[in-house]
């Protein structure tokens, strides 16, 4: 055994171990825009390879796609952060006379009292909050040179992983041992596949839910229809949750107001969307992994505590690939019995 470990352990080998873990060191702080870069590469390239086949130019090609895949995320933010502006907007117009702090002590008359809460301070303790927020937004300014090069480092790792992926695959494959190659091979593949089960069927399945909820939503009068479209097709992304907190939300509002017919229209349009989804997404992922929803939950809920928004995407990938690769060694382990 100690032979055996001798044979591994040699100069060479510490010596690059001992740089991988200080180029780890370098790299971590930007590490989650590289792993978002190579997966958003993976999903881009098959297009800049269709878009190179009319150009024959690979750079140009490379930034046309990457423009028509970022840029309609870049405006879908930008659409959030406008239509929750206008909204709020259109609240404080429509209420001209609203008294904020009256309104929030007649909301704190109905909360029970303890020794532990007490009712009357809800007020400037809400201030005290209001000014812990106002202080953090003003402290995020101070990072705009991070969000700058964590947004350049993102470019740029999508660019050149759309550029040299397969370079960058076969110098990984090339360490790779020729009694391995088979499982290797496999492990990608298994990868491969769960990269498409959760661009397939995942995020398309929001587009599509959102798409439709949209419509939907627009033509039963809502105010604001394609924006809670777009908040249904975000939900959708997250496991358990899905389109039923809008529509019921909806109905309730409705319910309230005495719009009862459109409560029921907006209930089975509501069920519509969920049999929908019940029916697209298996459709479409029976062709590619199959995931359990509690890896998925667990990755969009615990990514963004690790990486921030990052985490939405990269979480659930990187818990999905864990598993597929955990599972083709176990498959390896038997074959090798």
């Amino acid at each position: 055994m100690e032979k055996d470990l001798k044979e591994y352990i040699t100069p060479p080998i510490m010596l690059v171990l001992f740089l991988l873990a200080v180029s780890l060191i370098f790299i971590f702080p930007v590490l989650n825009m590289i792993i978002l870069g190579a997966i958003l590469a993976y999903g881009i390239r098959p297009l800049a390879l269709k878009i190179q086949s009319k150009l024959k130019v690979k750079s140009i090609s490379i930034f046309i796609s990457m423009f028509l895949v970022l840029v309609p995320l870049i405006l879908l933010v930008a659409y959030i952060a406008f239509a929750i502006s206008g909204m709020l907007n259109d609240f404080f117009m429509s209420n001209p006379n609203l008294d904020i702090n009256y309104a929030i002590s007649q909301i704190s008359m109905y909360i029970p009292q303890n020794p532990f809460f007490d009712g009357n301070n809800i007020v400037p303790a809400i201030g005290d909050g209001a000014k812990y927020v106002l202080n953090y937004l003003v402290s995020k300014l101070g990072s705009f040179a991070n969000i700058t090069l964590d947004l350049f480092i993102l470019i740029c790792s999508v660019y050149y992983f759309v550029q040299d992926g397969d370079k960058c695959f076969n110098f990984i494959k090339s360490f790779v041992p020729d009694e391995q190659i088979d499982f290797f091979e496999r492990t990608v593949k298994s990868v491969e596949n769960v990269l498409k089960s959760i661009f397939y069927g995942h995020f398309l399945t929001s587009v599509i839910i959102g798409i439709f909820a949209a419509i939907g939503y627009s033509l039963l009068g809502y105010p604001y229809g394609i924006f809670l479209g777009v908040i249904t097709g975000i939900l959708q992304l997250i496991p358990i949750f899905g389109p039923w907190p809008i529509y019921w939300a909806l109905a309730i509002i409705d319910a309230m107001n005495g719009n009862y017919p459109r409560v029921v229209v907006v209930l089975l349009f509501g069920f519509f969307l969920s049999w929908v989804d019940m029916y697209i997404r298996p459709a479409i992922s029976s062709h590619h992994a199959d995931i359990h929803p509690l890896i998925l939950l667990v990755g969009f809920l615990s990514g963004p505590l690790v990486y921030g928004i990052v985490g939405f995407i990269v979480g659930p990938l990187i818990l999905g690939i864990t598993f597929t690769v955990l599972d083709s060694f176990r498959k390896e382990l038997k074959e090798s019995k």
